[in-house]
């Protein structure tokens, strides 16, 4: 009844005035502005990341009320870097300050989810009295009741179950595996190692003892930038964003940085000011282009031909035609192209010509890739003796054999 009676406070609001008139006090009730400082209260501040399919690794502070995320918020307490390189903070992006929505979504997979049809089958196969091993086994012999639910991949239909039977259900899967083809057909793929270095290592540890396979995640999203092994001899140990700093000419194909890469960019974007020069390849007018000093429209799919055909020149005008010191000190200490660059001559040479042509110890790599080339070789010639060749008889060779 008093709220009622409140309402009819609005046909008299003023209470008083101040400043001359230019300022009121009034009566209204404002207890819906509580609402608002409730939305951003806390009980306590935790600090995380997002690791989830993003190595940013962006340091946040998480602010917990009643032991739920109500928002986040960047650190800005990185260390320094150094005086000639500009610092990592503020590091984070729109789609981590929005982390929160997704962990309360309706639309989290909370649950283990298996095919139907599969469970089905394993369910009525334990009913019968056989152990999880024979239960599995059961299924992937009698080829009618694996067709039932191999045949239905990607179509779907998909149960919640629990834990406890999830996990028997993977467990009797591996040993039936080994049991039948060995240890080494079971592979595992592994979560980026700068998401959580406990399952990474969990996961790895599990098919090292079992004597399975530990694929990499590159395996898994099959996006493994073939250049950079083939050139440099390693799967992507590249120098981290903020060296992008100490660059003089950068060409940005294949990554949208202020999306993709969102905490690195500005490195990307400050090095202009040095008079570092930007060459942006893209079909299209992305972010990253506007930041560039050249755009190369170049059509979807043709930055590796354009990149192959920069290599060509290179190749072709410093070290064929004319032969640079600088190009072939870099070849020779910092790439494995010494193999490459001599390739069409390993095919019809010997070992100790090999060794003196490249000048240096061979390493384990280019011993090998060497040695492939020597077996393409036996093919080609048709040597007599091609199909003993096996890698355990693959010979040894020490540095001192090596530079004598």
């Amino acid at each position: 009844m008093s709220h009622l009676l409140d309402k009819f406070r609005f046909f008299k609001k003023v209470k008083e005035s101040f400043s001359n008139g230019h300022g009121i006090v009034t009566n209204e009730d404002r207890s819906w502005e509580d609402g608002y400082r409730r939305r951003w209260q806390f009980d306590k501040v935790v600090r995380s990341t997002h690791g989830v399919n993003c190595t940013g690794g962006c340091s946040w502070n998480v602010h917990i009320k009643n032991g739920l995320v109500a928002f986040e918020m960047q650190a800005t307490d990185y260390p320094e870097t150094r005086p000639d390189l500009p610092n990592h903070e503020p590091r984070g992006c729109q789609r981590g300050a929005s982390y929160s929505w997704y962990l309360y979504s309706p639309h989290r997979v909370k649950h283990p989810l298996v095919r139907g049809r599969l469970l089905e089958l394993y369910r009525a196969e334990r009913e019968g009295g056989k152990d999880p091993v024979e239960a599995w086994e059961a299924i992937q012999v009698d080829e009618s009741k694996r067709k039932k639910y191999t045949a239905v991949r990607g179509l779907g239909g998909f149960v919640r179950t629990d834990w406890d039977e999830i996990t028997e259900i993977i467990a009797a899967a591996n040993i039936y595996t080994i049991k039948r083809y060995g240890p080494d057909r079971v592979n595992g793929f592994s979560p980026i190692p700068a998401m959580s270095m406990i399952s990474y290592a969990a996961g790895s540890r599990y098919l090292s003892l079992i004597g399975g396979v530990s694929l990499s995640f590159y395996d898994w999203y099959c996006d493994l930038p073939p250049s950079s092994p083939q050139t440099w001899g390693e799967q992507t140990d590249v120098p981290e964003s903020a060296d992008w700093y100490n660059s003089g000419y950068i060409i940005v194909c294949g990554a949208n940085l202020p999306m993709t890469r969102t905490p690195d960019a500005h490195f990307f974007t400050e090095v202009r000011y040095k008079g570092t020069k930007i060459i942006s390849m893209a079909p299209d007018y992305a972010e990253y282009v506007k930041f560039a000093d050249l755009w190369m429209p170049v059509k979807q799919g043709t930055d590796a031909a354009a990149f192959l055909a920069m290599g060509h020149v290179a190749l072709k005008e410093f070290v064929i035609d004319n032969p640079t010191p600088y190009f072939l000190e870099y070849m020779r200490t910092n790439t494995v192209h010494q193999i490459v660059f001599f390739g069409h001559r390993i095919l019809r040479t010997t070992w100790v010509k090999i060794i003196i042509r490249i000048g240096n110890p061979l390493s384990s790599m280019q011993a090998t890739v060497i040695w492939l080339c020597l077996m393409v070789r036996s093919v080609f010639v048709g040597a007599k003796k091609a199909s003993g060749i096996c890698w355990k008889k693959m010979p040894v060779i020490s540095k001192t054999s090596m530079r004598s």
